[in-house]
């Protein structure tokens, strides 16, 4: 993105914002920026905002703690509005929300993804996630290996509730799998997103 292509005058000096978790895709906000409120995102790290109602720059979680953490900032096809990607800590909405927008889809696998990445760095007790983790690569593959027999199973053998629960068996293991190795389910999807070009 080119900052000098940017068409600050149709919003008197003001871009909309629209801020999208960089992994769920979930939309989490919307705020807008000044050239200063952009420079300060980008130094920083922190999204940052020009607060229309305290006519000053706000660095989202300044008060909260709730920092929104910058991945990527896009500008749209006019140049006049901002794509913010960033990884909230915490909720993003002042009502303790997710997302200012309670019924904004995101994705769900990168949802799951994130939760098997904090067991794996927590490992609470109690949690089959981190029976798993504690059992090894070896084993966890074994589970895979299991669970894609059984969906195979399913699809041939039994109905459409059956292969829809051990499919989402064999998803949840292979998220766990592809995390006992450093990986990531984004990480074969990228794979399939090269091979699709």
């Amino acid at each position: 993105m080119s900052e000098d292509k940017l068409d600050w005058n149709k919003g008197d000096g003001l871009l909309p914002a629209v801020v999208q978790d960089a992994d769920s895709l979930r939309v989490l906000m919307l705020g807008y920026m000044n050239a200063e409120a952009l420079a300060v995102t980008r130094a920083s790290g922190h999204v940052t905002f020009f607060s229309r109602s305290k006519q000053r720059l706000w660095t989202k979680g300044e008060s909260s703690g709730h920092f929104l953490d910058l991945v990527d900032i896009r500008a749209d096809c006019d140049e006049d509005t901002l794509l913010v990607l960033a990884r909230p800590h915490g909720p993003t909405c002042h009502l303790g929300r997710a997302s200012c927008f309670p019924e904004a889809p995101g994705g769900f696998l990168a949802e799951l993804d994130a939760l098997v990445a904090q067991r794996e760095r927590e490992r609470p007790q109690g949690s089959y996630t981190t029976k798993l983790f504690e059992a090894g690569t070896r084993r966890i593959a074994q589970k895979v290996g299991e669970e894609g027999v059984e969906t195979a199973l399913a699809a041939v053998a039994q109905d459409d509730a059956a292969l829809l629960g051990e499919s989402a068996d064999l998803l949840y293991h292979l998220t766990v799998l592809l995390r006992s190795r450093g990986l990531s389910l984004d990480d074969a999807v990228a794979v399939l997103r090269e091979r699709h070009r």
